[in-house]
């Protein structure tokens, strides 16, 4: 009895890990970038939640705002910092799909989407 291996893990080229010392430090930035970015993105819903609830003061909701502005930023500056994209912060998980939904994957505006806040 043989085992084909042909569409193991080992031989699939898509799934190895391949590492060059010339981006090893763009693609951690792009690791830690992509889970920063999915906090951001649990955090802003977070946000919205408590904020549609009505249970957050007036200033509770300009801080909250002005915060996820400044993460927005900070993020851009970031992503320029080690000439990645937006839609580059994402990992791929296989068959349960990508990280980030498509649906908000990414900031791709200057200001944030939670600009009702100010």
């Amino acid at each position: 009895m043989s085992i084909d291996r042909s569409n193991s893990p080992r031989t699939d080229r898509r799934r190895r890990v391949e590492l060059d010392p010339d981006t090893v430090e763009r693609d951690i930035a792009r690791f830690v970038l992509t889970v920063v970015e999915l906090l951001r993105q649990l955090m802003e819903r977070q946000a919205l939640r408590r904020v549609e609830s009505g249970e957050l003061t007036d200033d509770q909701e300009e801080r909250i705002g002005l915060t996820l502005m400044l993460l927005d930023d900070r993020m851009s500056e970031l992503r320029s910092r080690f000439g990645l994209r937006p839609e580059e912060l994402n990992i791929d998980l296989g068959p349960l799909g990508p990280l980030l939904p498509k649906a908000i994957q990414y900031s791709t505006s200057p200001t944030p989407r939670l600009g009702t806040f100010t």
